[in-house]
């Protein structure tokens, strides 16, 4: 007994007709013949009663139908889901994403990655970047998206795929050094400045680069993520020196009137992004379309950014 088998039977039981029936299945009326024929040596018992040309369902066939329906319409189900699979078309994503990005950039990309896929279901998470890397180490998520800083390098839990850039200064847009095509760490020299707290990298690095030039790193506020600190720089309070996507998120949230403006920085600080995957479990097509997508955007993004026509 095999599946074309039980598919042949159930449609004959359908149609009540083997002529039908085979042109339902597309096939030839012998061919539906003998695959019943199989069918009922497979099980050792007629399932049917032949009166001439008609064929009467005994009680067995009655059973068998009620029995293989649900396995069969269950089979089918399954073929079309996975066919949408292999497409891309249907499928989860849970995805989870250090703040910056998860506010705005990524719920916007992933609008638009969904579009087409009616089907996709998607979980998005916000964490910060350590835990990030801890949820995609136990294989909580199929992506994670976070900073450098949090560790990219591949191990037994996790893949990690980097995605170096260098950091912006921000400055009110009345700021004398809004003027300048680049601004120099020694430009801000005592000026009140915003940063992350001072456990995390860009904190070292950005200091470091002041005292590289024998600048005074003079922070006046200090928040875990980037973008709070955007409120400070509108009111003229501080400058900051922030990350890239924080900056494109700011202007993708500000489109007409933008009260900050960015410029590159030198020293430069880097910064960079890790695309986190689990390393036990290997990734759906959607799931890794999704990550060849997003790299995509953010390279670009980062590109755009950086190009000195595009600052303003």
């Amino acid at each position: 007994m095999n599946l074309q088998q039980l598919a042949v039977f159930r449609e004959v039981m359908k149609t009540g007709s083997v002529s039908q029936a085979a042109r339902n299945l597309h096939r030839t009326q012998p061919a539906v013949s003998a695959s019943l024929k199989a069918l009922e040596a497979d099980l050792g018992m007629d399932l049917f009663l032949r009166d001439g040309r008609r064929m009467i369902p005994a009680p067995e066939a009655h059973y068998l139908l009620s029995e293989v329906s649900e396995v069969l319409d269950k089979l089918t189900t399954a073929k079309q889901n996975l066919t949408s699979m292999r497409d891309r078309l249907k499928g989860s994503l849970r995805i989870v994403a250090m703040p910056g990005p998860s506010s705005v950039l990524l719920p916007s990309f992933i609008s638009r990655f969904i579009a087409d896929k009616p089907e996709t279901q998607v979980s998005l998470a916000t964490r910060s970047s350590p835990q990030v890397r801890n949820l995609i180490a136990a294989q909580s998520f199929d992506v994670g998206f976070c900073d450098i800083g949090a560790g990219v390098h591949d191990d037994k839990l996790f893949l990690g795929e980097s995605i170096p850039c260098t950091c912006l200064c921000a400055l009110p847009r009345g700021h004398p050094l809004a003027q300048k095509e680049v601004v120099n760490a020694r430009d801000l020299d005592g000026v009140p400045m915003g940063a992350l707290q001072p456990e995390h990298s860009t904190y070292r690095d950005t200091h470091s680069a002041f005292a590289a030039v024998g600048a005074r790193f003079n922070i006046r506020i200090d928040s875990q993520y980037f973008l709070p600190l955007f409120h400070f720089i509108e009111a003229g309070q501080i400058c900051a020196v922030v990350d890239v996507l924080s900056a494109v998120s700011y202007r993708q949230s500000n489109p007409t009137d933008p009260k900050i403006v960015f410029r590159p920085l030198t020293p430069s600080v880097d910064f960079g992004y890790a695309i986190l995957t689990p390393h036990q479990r290997p990734l759906s097509r959607l799931a890794s379309a999704f990550v060849t997508s997003w790299k995509a955007w953010v390279e670009e993004a980062i590109e755009t950014v950086l190009d000195p026509e595009a600052v303003a």
